[in-house]
């Protein structure tokens, strides 16, 4: 499509200038079918972001990702540090799923249901088209003299900019540590939650500075899945592309267009949308992240000059060139084989986990006791934890007839729910009918009247 000297493009950023300064992005308010769409998209999104901290499953918030503490809940199911395996297998299958997904369907996760997308364009940046302008006011503005009413304009939108950090910080904080304790936060005095207070202000001025400030920049420079991008795709990923076959060679719209140009009539509209300000004509480039807006405006223009639609669109690079459909290659199917794998597996693990996590061992250094009513004795410490949603009634048992099964202090009867408790206990046999020096005694612990636990034991009946 280009020569070496022309493909300048890859060897520069496109918000940064050619002395290394921050090109700020001037991005054109877009319309269209699929800009309606990502629209909807959006309100769904953000409705659903709000409402979900509310929903309550079993006493249990929907979702909760409480780093503080290891306690984690998924669909209501609790899940804490034990669940070192299934975290690590989610976080696995997690990396395989976008791995999987970007080969076959390159960025379009960015575009559409990325939080920092959605805030971004569907949220701040209309709230400065609404108190600034167009695109190219704002270029004006910032570019003149500044006058009173600029200024006040200035203000009030860096000050709802604030307000709507604000909001966004707690919404996301709900998902951390509960609704519950979030009201608890903003209704009862600062100085009986200092920590969380602090953790609120925190969180608002880095959203302030992310969507005000530093904007697309997540996407080109912070973001992690943005730099795997260039690795994990291939000349059959979809993405938003530009049709050069068809394109080429741009002419503009005019008396004088030849017969021989392409259908591109080198507008630039879809370089004047673009919120990261690339020239998808140029090709595929880490700063795409297929938000279809490029299309649209493509298409509005297309459907002017009467030509037909799609001269960019969603498609891979081998679809353009061999004008053929999408290939399922052997690395995705590869990739898809051990992303199937990973999920029958952690379905497995899911199916199995207990609702209780117990550890019992023998106390180290006491062998055994002998009593003066004629019993052997064995310490044991346990170590229980609830995992499941419920409070758990708790009921020991053990398949030796003749023995008991005495705790110190109180009997553990109920443990609540993420809760642990660390018990002692004896196990008393009666002298006489101990036959051999070691023997395994089945212990089994019940929860809710379901039986959750059963392992064998060791007793020592004599030295």
């Amino acid at each position: 499509m280009k020569n070496s000297e022309e493909e300048t493009y890859r060897d520069i950023v496109s918000t940064v200038d050619e002395v290394g300064k921050r090109k700020w992005i001037y991005a054109h308010k877009p319309s269209g079918t699929l800009y309606n769409y990502r629209k909807y998209l959006s309100y769904v999104y953000l409705v659903l972001l709000v409402i979900v901290p509310f929903i309550k499953m079993n006493g249990n918030p929907l979702f909760l990702f409480d780093l503080v503490h290891g306690k984690f809940i998924v669909f209501g199911k609790l899940f804490l540090p034990q669940d070192f395996i299934l975290f690590g297998l989610a976080m696995l299958t997690f990396l395989l799923f976008i791995i999987v997904f970007t080969l076959a369907y390159g960025r379009i996760f960015c575009g559409w249901v990325c939080p920092q997308t959605i805030f971004m364009e569907m949220v701040f940046r209309r709230i400065e088209y609404f108190i600034e302008g167009s695109a190219s006011q704002q270029m004006r503005v910032n570019k003149g003299a500044w006058t009173t009413e600029i200024l006040l304009k200035k203000i009030l939108k860096h000050v709802i900019f604030f307000l709507v950090s604000f909001l966004i910080a707690n919404i996301f904080l709900s998902y951390v540590i509960g609704v519950d304790a979030l009201f608890q936060i903003i209704s009862e005095p600062v100085k009986n939650h200092l920590a969380g207070f602090l953790a609120i202000l925190l969180f608002s001025v880095v959203f302030y500075i992310v969507f005000a400030h530093v904007r697309e920049l997540v996407c080109t420079v912070v973001c992690p899945y943005g730099r795997l991008q260039s690795v994990l795709l291939d000349k059959n990923s979809i993405v938003v592309a530009y049709n050069y076959l068809r394109g080429e060679p741009r002419a503009r719209e005019s008396r004088s267009r030849v017969d021989t140009a392409g259908d591109c009539i080198d507008c630039g509209l879809c370089v004047q949308v673009c919120p990261t300000g690339i020239d998808i004509r140029n090709g595929t480039q880490m700063e795409c992240t297929n938000c279809t807006a490029c299309i649209d405006a493509c298409n509005l223009m297309m459907k002017k000059t009467g030509r037909a639609q799609d001269l960019i669109l969603f498609t891979s690079e081998n679809n353009i060139k061999e004008s053929s459909r999408p290939k399922f290659t052997y690395r995705m199917a590869i990739y898809s084989f051990f992303l199937l794998v990973l999920l029958a597996l952690m379905s497995f693990l899911l199916l199995e986990r207990k609702s209780l996590d117990i550890t019992v061992m023998r106390v180290s250094g006491q062998i055994l006791q002998t009593n003066q009513d004629g019993t052997i004795s064995n310490l044991y410490r346990m170590k229980i934890v609830n995992t499941s949603a419920v409070p758990q009634v708790i009921n020991f048992h053990i398949d030796v007839p003749s023995a008991e099964l005495l705790f110190i202090g109180n009997q553990l009867d109920t443990i609540k729910v993420g809760h642990s408790s660390e018990e002692m206990f004896f196990i008393k046999r009666l002298k006489k009918d101990i036959k051999i020096r070691k023997e395994d005694i089945r212990l089994s612990v019940s929860g809710n009247g379901k039986l959750l636990y059963k392992k064998k034991i060791a007793f020592i009946g004599f030295n």
